[in-house]
Formats: structure tokens, sequence, C-alpha cells
């Protein structure tokens, strides 16, 4: 391949990394970014603290659902779109260009790398929705998938398969195209890390500009409130978990002190930078993850060991039934299940995909595209089988309190499904600390993320910097929970989710983008 093209990079253009910039305090921030953020932010808080969070979540609800109901056609081809366009740089003579240039080495090991693209990517997901998702879908508990007869033998096998659709090549992909667009703007032609840069074929230096202050700012404010909705459900989830182990109150007062904890462990590990923090994060989630499965695999083995081609046959069955948004019968449940997941992705994808390109520097676009959609999806496909099928099993059989109850309580199904098995306090207290420790990793990679998109694309911003949004995020999770509870948690969700509808098209204008920076990387 010959030298690339400086067209589309900083030589460019008369911007400099951090230009912007103001150091004060110990702080290096990009002023206009950092600023607005962090006004909004504290507009937010005092809005919530003398809101009435309950005609609050009435109205974004309402939103959200009017945007899920109108446009579902329009996410559910986008996120066809992001898979195929993924797949086809994969394997089109793209895919030799290296991030970084020719001679770029990684600066993480496979290993390592893969646990912190999946850690922050959805790890903690896994752990909320692999046993009541499944379960869900069996049991009708909203609608059935393709209108299949709730608890047959058929829903079984298509509640494993539409489990997997949600979670699969879909998300990833949509992580993906910003991963990979962040990843290639930066490292191949010396972009500042922030979300502006991918536009700048598309604004030129206008995305210097006010153009670009309002993209990083969106992303500033998608990648906050989606972390804040998370650690606040989290921390209902993990004080369940604790109730429901140990007989503690888990009421707000556990709650609070979860988050607590969370947050002063990610201030620590953000303080320690990627290397010392995410990373050994990252890798403590991967063992502490394995071990798990493993121990939940063995107490059920037949089960688990028998529907992992079952979920798999299930999958690629039904993938494009279910990626069709016309004429289906199951209206309801695609809009209240696959709708409102890829919005949510789609809303998520500024902080997983920045936090995936900041790793994943000297990695051709093949590898990567191949580690950040296939191996995710194989590891979920194992992780799915074991959880659902189990749960499946019980429900099927009327074992244990699913199999008796159903789906009553989502926070609490997976500890449910532990109780009918082997070593059930084992398993529910290491998945306790699993729950809790992928909270800490994706409330540090959000701080990194934020720092670096509020420092105008510096990666070694100062560490204060860092802590500031560590306990920003934590802040608001807390004053949520203290003011409004779950409801005031669901109502940021569903604003977060809203946000996902505009992001729809900027991450079909970051494919155009692309192309157009890697036609510059030709021969």
């Amino acid at each position: 391949m010959s030298k690339p093209s400086d067209k589309y990079s900083i030589e460019s253009t008369d911007y400099t990394v951090g230009q912007d910039n103001i150091q004060k305090w110990g702080f290096d921030i990009h002023n206009p970014v950092f600023g607005t953020s962090a006004g909004l932010v504290l507009l937010f808080l005092v809005a919530v603290l003398v809101s009435d969070t309950h005609a609050a979540k009435e109205i974004l609800d309402g939103f959200k659902w009017q945007i899920i109901g109108t446009f579902d056609a329009l996410f559910m081809w986008a996120g066809n779109i992001f898979v195929v366009f993924c797949i086809v740089l994969a394997i089109s003579p793209w895919g030799r260009i290296r991030l970084g240039g020719v001679n770029a080495k990684p600066s993480h090991s496979r290993l390592s790398w893969f646990a912190m693209l999946f850690a922050a990517g959805m790890g903690i997901g896994l752990m909320f929705w692999g046993v009541a998702e499944p379960v869900a879908y069996l049991t009708g508990w909203y609608e059935t998938p393709l209108g299949v007869e709730a608890n047959t033998d058929e829903a079984a096998r298509l509640a494993l398969g539409a489990t997997m659709y949600h979670w699969g090549l879909h998300p990833w992909a949509i992580y993906a195209v910003v991963a990979l667009s962040l990843a290639f703007f930066t490292y191949n032609k010396g972009l500042p890390l922030s979300i502006r840069s991918i536009f700048y074929p598309l604004l030129g230096d206008r995305a210097w500009g006010w153009p670009g202050h309002v993209i990083d700012v969106l992303a500033v404010l998608a990648t906050l409130f989606g972390l804040a909705t998370s650690l606040g459900l989290g921390a209902q989830q993990a004080a369940s978990g604790i109730n429901h182990v140990f007989g503690v109150d888990g009421g707000i007062g556990l709650q609070m002190l979860v988050i607590l904890v969370v947050t002063a462990l990610a201030v620590i590990s953000v303080m320690r930078g990627l290397e010392g923090g995410v990373k050994v994060l990252s890798n403590v989630n991967m063992v502490i993850a394995a071990a798990l499965l493993v121990g939940v695999a063995m107490a059920g083995f037949a089960v688990a060991m028998g529907t992992i081609p079952t979920t798999l046959i299930a999958y690629v069955e039904h993938i494009i039934p279910l990626s069709n948004p016309h004429g289906r019968e199951d209206e309801a449940w695609l809009q209240g299940w696959t709708v409102f997941y890829w919005a949510w992705w789609i809303s998520w994808s500024p902080f997983v995909g920045m936090f995936i390109a900041r790793v994943s520097e000297g990695r051709t676009i093949r590898e990567f595209i191949i580690a950040v959609l296939l191996i995710p999806t194989l590891v979920t496909v194992v992780w799915m089988s074991v959880y659902g099928g189990i749960a499946i099993e019980q429900v099927m059989n009327g074992v244990g309190t699913l199999g008796e109850k159903g789906l009553t309580d989502v926070s609490l199904a997976m500890f449910q499904m532990f109780d009918a098995l082997p070593m059930s306090s084992l398993l529910s207290v290491i998945a306790i600390v699993l729950v809790l420790v992928f909270f800490i990793t994706s409330s540090d990679s959000g701080s990194l993320v934020i720092d670096s998109i509020t420092a105008g694309g510096k990666i070694d911003a100062p560490a204060p910097q860092r802590v500031f949004w560590a306990v920003v995020e934590g802040a608001i999770a807390a004053a949520l929970l203290w003011v409004g509870g779950t409801e005031a948690v669901q109502a940021l969700q569903a604003g977060a989710i809203s946000s996902g509808l505009p992001f729809t098209f900027v991450l079909l204008l970051m494919c155009v983008s692309l192309v157009m920076g890697l036609r510059t990387e030709q021969r």
C-alpha cells in the first residue's frame, strides 16, 4: 500500500490538538465543550431535585414510545445497514489497512484487548438479562417473538434465538461503526480522539468550530446520562441480590452505599489510568465471569452443553425474519424489545465506540471487525445458552421459583435460577461481585471517554479531570435514586433512548465519512 494521503488529516488544517484548551486548577479542558457539558449537567441536577419525577417519567416515556412507534422501520434498517457495512469492510481490500499505519503495533495483548472491549460494551447487560430475557420470550411476559405460542418447544427455541439477535452482530456492529471511524481518523489521519473528528471529511475546518462543539457536547451528555442510568439500575440489582442472598434490606440506603462504593473504586481506578485501572479490572472481570460461567455450566451440565448448538442454529435460522420490520404480526414485541434495544445501543455508541477505539491502535480493519463482531457474538452464544438454557429448562419443568411463578422480578431472575442449582449461595455471591466489578469498569472507562472529549481529544489529561467525571456520574445516579427512585432512573433512561433517533442519522453519516476517508488510503 502506498503512503496514505494527508487529505482529512491534521496537516491539512490549521488546528492543533488542545489549541482551545485552558489549563487551570490542575485541569486541561477544552473550554466550550467542558464548560457547556458541565453547565448542562448542573442544570439537570437542579431540575431533578426540584421536579416531579413521576410527571417527568410520564412525559419522557410518552416521547420515547412515540419515537419507537413512528421510527421503528428506520431503527431496524439502520441496524441491518451497520451489520452489512462492517462485513463489507472486513472482506474488502480496505480490511488490510492497519489502524495507525503499516508499522503500528498493538498496545495490548489480544486477550486484554478483548476483555476491555467486552467489559465496556455489554458485560453487565448479560448479567442482568441472561436469564430474564429468554424466560420473558418463552412465557410471553411481554409478548412473544414472531407471534409464537408461549410455553411451547418452539417458543423455547425462538426465545434463545431472539435473545441472541438482540445481543449478537447488530449491537456490536453499531459499536464498531463508531469505534472504527474514530480509530481511523485518530490514528491514521492524526485528528483528535473526539467524535467531531469523524465528520472532518463532511464539515472540513468547521469541525473545530461550533458544529464540532455541539457534536461533542451531545456525545458527552449521552455517555454521562447512559452511564448514570446503568449505575442507578445496577445499584438496584446489586441491592436486590444482596437482599436475596443475605437478607439485608435492599432499600435506598443499601442502593446509595453501592453507588458510593462503586464510585470510590472507580475514582481509584481512573487515577491509575488505562493500564493500571481499566485494563486490570477488565482482566479481573474476564476471570470472574469465566469462573461463574463454568460453575453454572457444571451445575447444569447436560442442559447447558445441549443448548449451545440449539441457540446458534436458532439465531442463524431467525436472524432474517427478526431483522425484517415490515408485515410483522408481532409489532408490539418488535417495538417493545428490538427497537428499544437498537435505540439504547445507538445512544450508548459514542461511549463504547470511543473506548474501543482508544484501545485498538495497531489492529487491521479486518482483525478489528472480526474481534468486535464475531468473537463477542460467539461468547454470547455460550453465555445465553448456559444461563438462558438452564432457566428455560426450569420453567418448562416447573423447577424452583422460575418454574413455579415465572418471571416476577427482572433484577432477581438470575438469583432465582441459581436457587435451584447446587452451590446456589456461592454462585450468587460470585455474581454479586461480578456485577459490582462490571459497573466499576463501566464507570472507569466512561470517565476516560468523557475526559478525552472534554480535553479536546487529548488522551493524557490530568488525573483530577478524570476523577471529576467519575464523581459526577455517581452524583447523578445517587441524586436520581434519592429523589425519585426507580421512576427517576427510568425517566433518564427514556430520555437517553430518545436520543437514539438523532444519533441514528449521525451513525449513518459516519459510514459515509469513513468511506471518504478510506478512499484516500487506496493505492
